[in-house]
């Protein structure tokens, strides 16, 4: 099964102009930890609620002030959507995380794809997935 099967299509994005606060607020609005950071129609970075805590809270940034670009994960690994579960596995397995954003083959953001999706369809890869992710320590 592909993952555009599972994902999910409506995602909430982030400007990297966008202050911290504003993310952290969107995140709250719409209940999640990891917004993709798009300009001009292309996805340049990722920004999770650890990325808010550690590199700015912890360093004394305010959220108010600070913005996205200044904190966000500029190195953005993805998948495909025609990629297959098991890919999609594999990959957070290997990367150690629980989400990634789908591109299309135009390199356009389609989506995102959390292990709780795998789990849905494809419980054995997601389980071994999961495993791996949790082993990572920090």
């Amino acid at each position: 099964m592909q993952v555009s099967k599972v994902m999910t299509r409506e995602v909430k994005l982030a400007s990297p102009e966008d202050t911290l606060q504003h993310a952290a607020q969107m995140m709250d609005d719409i209940d999640c930890g990891i917004l993709p950071v798009a300009e001009d129609d292309r996805l340049v970075g990722m920004l999770t609620d650890r990325d808010i805590t550690v590199r700015a809270v912890a360093q004394g940034k305010a959220p108010d002030r600070c913005h996205v670009r200044d904190v966000m994960s500029h190195d953005i690994k993805y998948i495909y959507e025609d990629e297959s579960l098991e890919d999609a596995a594999r990959n957070m397995s290997q990367l150690q995380v629980r989400r990634l954003p789908v591109l299309n083959r135009d390199k356009r953001l389609v989506g995102i794809v959390s292990l709780g999706d795998l789990a849905i369809k494809d419980t054995k890869s997601a389980a071994g997935a999961l495993k791996n992710v949790s082993q990572h320590t920090h």
